[in-house]
């Protein structure tokens, strides 16, 4: 697929969602933006395990781009939504570059390990900054959108086009990056790091990459988090909020930027209605439904239409339609 093509493919689906959100009831539109918002840091971790590495501290970035977002409006003076959402966003892409080169030294469990030592280490940090909130948080006001007020059922509607369209420019960016050299070197990265060494190639300088590019992801998903729910708090850093990022990674697999978004919005809904229903045990349901994907789908859920799409080639070449 071409990047042409493949930016056709977002814009088409973003603009089927947009006009299915006009005809969705208020509940399931909020429960969409957030599904969407969080498939971001979800898409975060993907990329980052498409290249070999692992990471259990997405909430640390998700985290950043929330507090940016809301810390934009109170120190700043900043309303804007797509302004709050790109600071939130450059904000987590500058602490990950930052941290990649430490982080980079290490692989499997010991990396995967310090994401999260971070992760609770700002975690504490937060809880005990006052003047952030401390614990509790703290509030957000409406953001405005290119100068108009976003209030009522109506801002909801905006707040979830503005979700929708940012994570499809996203979604479609990573997609080509999956494409580009540098994606495909990423990808060797998983399958064989030694011999890409072997090769000049840097699996350092890879990793980095995509760590860099999973903590911009994580902190725009965490800024539409935040301006969609209306307030920030340490837990958006805690360790079981990046644990169910990586259980929806999990899911969805790396072979697919669709099926990221598929796994959050599957999260969210037995979340939900689990939690409704079922209180004290909703945590079963999503244990089962991952057992069942690594028993029948080990290479997630985009694995079925990835598969397809890699055998269709070779069925034409046979003659076979």
């Amino acid at each position: 697929m071409t990047q042409g093509k493949t930016i056709l493919v977002a814009l088409g689906a973003a603009g089927a969602l947009l006009v299915a959100g006009l005809l969705t009831p208020k509940w399931l539109l909020f429960l969409t933006t957030m599904s969407v918002s969080h498939g971001l840091a979800i898409l975060g971790i993907v990329v980052l395990s498409r290249g070999g590495g692992a990471t259990f501290g997405q909430g640390l970035f998700f985290a950043i781009g929330a507090y940016a977002a809301a810390l934009a409006e109170h120190q700043m003076g900043v309303s804007d939504a797509l302004l709050r959402v790109l600071l939130g966003g450059l904000s987590a892409g500058l602490l990950g570059s930052l941290v990649a080169p430490l982080l980079t030294r290490y692989r499997g469990i010991f990396f995967a390990m310090l994401t999260l030592a971070l992760s609770m280490v700002v975690y504490g940090i937060l809880t005990k900054a006052t003047a952030l909130g401390g614990s509790d948080g703290f509030n957000l006001t409406r953001p405005t959108l290119l100068g108009f007020e976003l209030d009522g059922d109506s801002g909801d509607y905006v707040l979830y086009a503005v979700t929708i369209v940012v994570s499809a420019l996203a979604s479609a960016l990573v997609a080509i990056y999956f494409r580009s050299a540098s994606g495909l070197v990423s990808l060797a990265v998983r399958g064989n790091a030694l011999r890409l060494e072997y090769l000049g190639a840097s699996t350092r300088a890879s990793l980095g990459l995509d760590f860099t590019i999973a903590a911009v992801l994580g902190g725009v998903g965490g800024a539409l988090t935040a301006l969609a729910l209306g307030h920030v708090d340490p837990n958006f850093t805690y360790w079981t909020t990046s644990g169910e990022f990586v259980f929806a990674a999990v899911l969805s697999g790396y072979q697919s930027v669709f099926a990221v978004f598929i796994a959050s919005l599957g999260l969210e809904v037995v979340r939900s209605f689990s939690n409704l229903y079922f209180p004290n045990t909703w945590q079963l349901a999503l244990g089962l439904s991952l057992i069942l994907v690594v028993l029948f789908l080990p290479e997630g859920i985009g694995s079925i239409w990835a598969g397809r799409h890699r055998h269709r080639p070779v069925a034409k070449a046979s003659g076979v339609a």
